[in-house]
């Protein structure tokens, strides 16, 4: 089981949604869209369930507009997709996790911004909550605070920018030049 942030949500949902930039070379990652929906294909091919926390489709639905119903025909019409709330178990684990940080300096001790909000926080905390509530064994998110918090909790964290680019076709078409 996997876990989508709203970065790369969004690439699925939206056609017009700005890619992530590469971290290491400040770029934009080429063919951000086309590596979200390769991975999603070696997951489903896996049987791998992924996972969209509710504060994440919350995120994602606050700018659908008139795109709103069309995401959640997507999300809920696809089998490789469940949306997951933030329930009983997920709440014990932000918690638990809000308190050792705590323990350990303070709120914002893992936040990749150290003037990041607590509601940033809390919000970043209770996406990574739900993923270990829910079993998952991997976050993928272009937000430096989710990673780092996935971390901390012993999930593995990919950014767009890690995931493979699908294939070539093989098949590729020949350019003839008719008046030759």
């Amino acid at each position: 089981m996997v876990v989508f942030d709203s970065s790369v949500l969004l690439l699925v949902l939206d056609l017009n949604a700005k890619a992530p930039n590469d971290p290491a070379t400040g770029e934009t990652v080429e063919k951000a869209a086309e590596r979200i929906e390769y991975l999603i294909e070696n997951l489903t091919a896996d049987k791998e369930k992924i996972v969209i926390p509710t504060p994440v489709l919350s995120e994602v639905l606050v700018h659908a507009g008139d795109a709103l119903q069309p995401y959640l025909d997507t999300l809920n019409g696809q089998a490789a997709f469940r949306i997951a709330p933030f329930d009983q178990k997920a709440a014990i684990e932000a918690a638990l996790a809000m308190s050792d940080a705590i323990k350990r300096g303070g709120h914002r001790v893992d936040a990749a911004n150290p003037d990041a909000t607590k509601t940033k926080i809390k919000f970043d905390r209770q996406i990574v909550a739900i993923a270990k509530a829910e079993g998952a064994h991997t976050v993928y998110s272009d937000d430096d605070d989710v990673h780092n918090y996935a971390a901390r909790a012993d999930l593995k964290a990919y950014r767009t920018a890690e995931l493979d680019l699908p294939p070539e076709d093989p098949q590729q078409s020949l350019d003839f030049d008719p008046t030759e």
